[in-house]
């Protein structure tokens, strides 16, 4: 049985280190800047490794708890930005 959540644990330590890396990629591109598309690259290689060292921490209901909280911020991040762009075209 145990062995059955070390899967789980591992994708999602991967998940999370691929949303950094989605994240800092993404802001890269938005200003097209290489520079900082490296910076957000090491910033997301230090993120993953990071998860990886707290996979196990994923299995606690408190983590659980303030990583959707944690995505509920990024939502409403994104929902503000869609938002303050649609205004600036108007």
């Amino acid at each position: 049985m145990a062995k059955e959540k070390k899967p789980d644990k591992q994708q999602a330590a991967d998940n999370f280190a691929e949303m950094f890396r989605s994240f800092g990629q993404a802001i890269g591109e938005i200003f097209n800047d290489p520079e900082l598309k490296e910076k957000a690259k090491d910033f997301a290689d230090s993120a993953s490794d990071s998860a990886r060292a707290l996979a196990n921490r994923f299995e606690d209901e408190n983590v659980r708890d303030k990583f959707r909280d944690a995505g509920k911020a990024a939502e409403e991040f994104g929902k503000n930005i869609a938002e303050y762009f649609k205004k600036d075209k108007e």
